[in-house]
């Protein structure tokens, strides 16, 4: 029997692209979609200005979205998706988690929270463990899940298999998509024949979240990653695709052969959404590239290139789909390993 799960924010850039991944899915059957309250009330395809690049379900576009209030959504949901911005999440979430529902969340707030458990199912699958803490710390009957910034989820799976040689510094510079910024994000006249530098929040993101994904969890605290991690983030006229240039400083040496081959033999996982391969390796220093290598693996398979020695480690390029990756595809990734571990 399939799992109820609903939407938090379904009207949404990254709630729409919930319910893209959501149609069909093996797992997860969608029975409920909220919002705010100029939308509760209405039919989903009229609430929405749908935007995605498949057709909005029927199903779907029947349903009547809901208030963001756990008054409003049916007792029988086994897992919410949230899709809120991280202001809105920060007061709403709690009163979910309160109220006994589980929450894989795409919102910033509380991804540094010592007991929110920040995953990627192939990379630190361990640290949901930490519903525990969380739950005899804050005494909820529910429990919330994060995934981290659709920039920092593309660098750190490269980072995770270069960790077996000591990862000591890592600098990175990334070319952001303008989706990452919302669909309002960012006007046709900032970003058409340029670049704008230093995207608000996101340099701090990636440099804490990659510490947290990769560090250790020993059952009761979890300490975060030893390596001093440096971004400067960048936004690029592409629609989808964050393109990152990682320079990595290891402890051990390490060629960019064994680099290449510690990348491509890094272990998936076995969940629906997840790719066959987590990083596909190019032998072209041109490649990866955005609209070329964005959709591989369904979106959700993270693509590495250009590895080359350095005096001190190595540097190369990733690429992963920001919105299906590193938004809702990842929340959707966590879903389902809750629901494989028992959370659900």
């Amino acid at each position: 029997m399939a799992l109820q799960v609903g939407i938090l924010g379904a009207t949404g850039a990254v709630g729409q692209r919930f319910i893209q991944l959501l149609e069909d899915h093996p797992t997860f059957e969608l029975a409920a979609v909220t919002a705010s309250e100029s939308s509760a009330g209405k039919r989903y395809g009229d609430a929405a200005k749908w935007r995605v690049n498949t057709p909005i379900p029927n199903d779907v576009a029947e349903m009547e979205v809901g208030r963001t209030d756990p008054a409003d959504v049916p007792d029988d949901i086994d897992l919410l998706f949230s899709s809120l911005p991280s202001s809105v999440a920060a007061e709403v979430e709690p009163e979910f988690l309160e109220a006994g529902y589980v929450v894989s969340s795409n919102s910033s707030n509380d991804r540094m929270a010592p007991d929110v458990p920040l995953t990627i199912p192939e990379i630190n699958p361990g640290h949901l463990d930490l519903i525990e803490v969380q739950r005899d710390e804050r005494g909820w009957d529910g429990a919330l899940v994060k995934n981290p910034n659709c920039s920092t989820i593309t660098m750190v799976p490269t980072l995770a298999a270069l960790d077996q040689f000591g990862l000591d510094r890592v600098h990175v510079t990334t070319l952001q998509a303008v989706s990452g910024a919302g669909y309002d994000g960012v006007t046709s006249m900032e970003i058409i024949d340029n670049a704008i530098p230093h995207i608000g929040g996101e340099e701090a993101k990636m440099e804490s979240e990659s510490r947290k994904l990769l560090g250790t969890f020993d059952g009761a605290e979890l300490a975060l990653h030893d390596a001093e991690v440096n971004a400067s983030c960048n936004r690029i006229p592409t629609l989808d695709g964050h393109l990152e240039s990682v320079f990595a400083d290891l402890k051990e040496d390490a060629s960019p052969e064994d680099v290449a081959a510690a990348m491509r033999d890094y272990p998936g996982i076995d969940l629906p959404s997840a790719p066959e391969q987590l990083i596909h390796v190019f032998e072209d220093d041109f490649r990866p590239q955005p609209r070329l290598d964005r959709e591989r693996g369904d979106g959700m398979q993270i693509s590495a290139g250009g590895i080359q020695a350095t005096d001190r480690g190595v540097k190369y390029n990733c690429l992963a789909h920001n919105t299906i990756r590193g938004a809702a595809g990842a929340s959707v990734l966590n879903g389902e390993l809750l629901a494989e571990e028992g959370w659900i």
